[in-house]
């Protein structure tokens, strides 16, 4: 079958006039062709096009978002071409490849790849869309690329010998030399790694870098998106000159290996055609195989100061702010590590902080410095800790106090005085949700009484991922399921449930950005009176959510309702 694309769908009466109309303006206006213009306009499907388009052409169609590509042809042709003539090797049988193309009548094309691969060319065609998807998912983005390139030109620089210094020798005490260690931590490529470590975490988006001797491979992972992934694994050779490269940047003692060290590394570096200070908390820590150095990336745009943007539910946010402008009382905020509790303080002191306050935080390290705050850091070696600093913050005249965990019971004790002596006090406490964290306190010897006069309000929080927004698709649920999960029968009839198909945007993760997950425990008189005659944090649990909480759960399924994650993360961060 001849003719044009628009002429035979207009002929088959897929299309009305008035569609392909639309879809050449859409066309002109955008670029491209006119069945991905078809497509994008909701008019015909992927499938329905390449099928007119296998009918036009003459030659097979294929389904790419279907189909398993052979990972070994991928590298016959390189990235630059598939993008330039969109195409996509599919397999090799013999000396013929084949090839899914958008245009199979592109001979231009097809000599080219013929003369680059040696291999005769089997046309099939697909769909403009899911050909350029297929080339982000199995050849990465461009950025993909580059990082790609980089990584190998640094690897080929140390393999080819050039970093034959940096191979460290052993005293015969079995002690490294220090003028060793540091001559190699100054070798070009040892530099040219570590630095391509850090800002690959930063373009990648990482909350964490994690550098792990073992005994026989040296691995680098980052923490993106609340999980671990690999990334690479540099010569074992260099595990000494990078821990010490690592070391002197953060100005630690790189002649000791045996006790665990803390420092900082400032950086700045270009992104988005912007320069950024970035700020890395480092933590090294001696194990079987060498010292472990974990770095937290400090990075001021990803602190989200407006609370509205957090992920509180309307009800729960109403209730953190009315309790955060009482003139005293305490707000605790409990969860486990890396749940942003930070972020959700640093949001509460940032929207309390005029010019007639005086806010005092004490931290344990300060992570963000905050304009008109005044933040202290904690020394434990020269007995500077949160119960030393909150005595010294009582005699400065504040009006907010920030703790940056309560841990033991002089710190819990100084924090509920303060706050009963007129003076708002916000903290943090590891606790599995918002009820339990009276018990903790009570645990800890504080009398009942007082935690029920000086406690306002307790939010506990979690982080999920959310759905990739670019690749998002409705996934079917059984309403058996959903109520399992703790919908209600009459809920599971109508949510829709989504999940990411996975593509270039999100690293083919189905998953970009997170999002918290909050259960706000108000203090109401009620549940002061629970609290004065020792009730259980499940009593007190269930006079909460009779008088309106969200559980953790309950804001999960919220957000699953709404598209934002899906049910598998709220699984993974909360219990019924």
């Amino acid at each position: 079958m001849s003719g044009k694309l628009g002429e035979i769908l207009l002929k088959e009466n897929l299309i009305t006039p008035d569609q392909l109309k639309q879809a050449l303006e859409h066309q002109k206006a955008n670029g491209g062709r006119l069945g991905g213009s078809l497509v994008k306009l909701g008019f015909l499907n992927d499938d329905e096009v390449t099928a007119v388009l296998s009918r036009q052409y003459g030659v097979p169609s294929i389904n790419l978002a279907y189909f398993e590509v052979d990972p070994g042809v991928i590298k016959l042709i390189p990235v630059e071409t598939a993008a330039k003539y969109q195409v996509l090797p599919l397999s090799r049988v013999g000396s013929s490849l084949t090839l899914a193309m958008v245009d199979p009548t592109n001979v231009f094309a097809m000599d080219d790849i013929k003369f680059m691969t040696g291999f005769n060319i089997e046309p099939v065609v697909a769909s403009e869309a899911t050909v350029l998807d297929a080339i982000k998912k199995h050849y990465g983005s461009v950025e993909d690329q580059e990082r790609k390139k980089e990584l190998e030109e640094i690897v080929s620089f140390i393999d080819e010998g050039q970093a034959e210094s940096v191979e460290l020798e052993a005293q015969e005490d079995g002690m490294l030399n220090l003028a060793q260690l540091e001559r190699a931590a100054e070798e070009a490529p040892v530099i040219k790694l570590v630095n391509y470590i850090l800002t690959d975490a930063v373009k990648r988006g990482a909350s964490d870098i994690h550098l792990e001797p073992y005994e026989k491979e040296y691995r680098v992972r980052y923490r993106i998106d609340g999980l671990l992934q690999n990334i690479m694994n540099p010569p074992f050779k260099l595990r000494d000159a990078i821990i010490s490269r690592v070391k002197i940047m953060s100005k630690l003692d790189i002649s000791e290996k045996r006790l665990p060290q803390d420092g900082r590394i400032m950086i700045k570096m270009m992104k988005d055609r912007k320069k950024k200070q970035l700020d890395f908390r480092v933590s090294v820590l001696p194990t079987l195989h060498g010292e472990k150095i974990v770095m937290r990336l400090l990075d001021k745009e990803n602190l989200r100061l407006d609370m509205t943007k957090l992920g509180f539910e309307a009800e729960s946010l109403a209730k953190f702010q009315r309790a955060i402008f009482k003139p005293y009382g305490m707000v605790l905020v409990t969860g486990p590590t890396g749940s942003g509790k930070t972020n959700t303080l640093y949001s509460a002191i940032s929207q309390l902080n005029k010019p007639d306050t005086n806010i005092l935080t004490a931290e344990d390290p300060v992570e963000f410095q905050l304009p008109g705050i005044n933040q202290v850091q904690m020394k434990e070696q020269i007995g500077l800790n949160f119960a030393a600093a909150l005595r010294s913050f009582l005699r400065q005249d504040p009006n907010i106090i920030l703790v940056g965990e309560i841990r033991d019971f002089e710190t819990a004790e100084i924090a509920i005085k303060a706050a009963l002596t007129g003076h708002m006090v916000l903290s943090t406490l590891h606790t599995n949700d918002a009820p339990s964290t009276i018990s903790r306190l009570m645990n800890m010897g504080i009398e009942p009484f007082l935690v029920a006069t000086s406690v306002h309000l307790i939010c506990a929080q979690r982080l999920a991922r959310c759905i990739c927004l670019d690749c998002r698709v409705q996934e079917d649920v059984s309403p058996q399921l959903l109520i399992d999960a703790g919908y209600t029968p009459e809920e599971a009839k109508t949510v829709k449930v989504y999940k990411g198909q996975g593509c270039s945007t999100c690293g083919n993760k189905g998953y970009k950005g997170r999002v918290g997950l909050y259960e706000v425990l108000e203090i109401t008189d009620e549940l002061r009176e629970l609290i004065l005659v020792g009730a259980s944090a499940l009593e007190l649990r269930k006079k909460g959510i009779e008088q309106g909480m969200f559980s953790l759960r309950r804001s999960g399924l919220i957000k699953v309702a709404a598209g934002m994650t899906t049910l598998e993360e709220v699984f993974r961060e909360t219990v019924l």
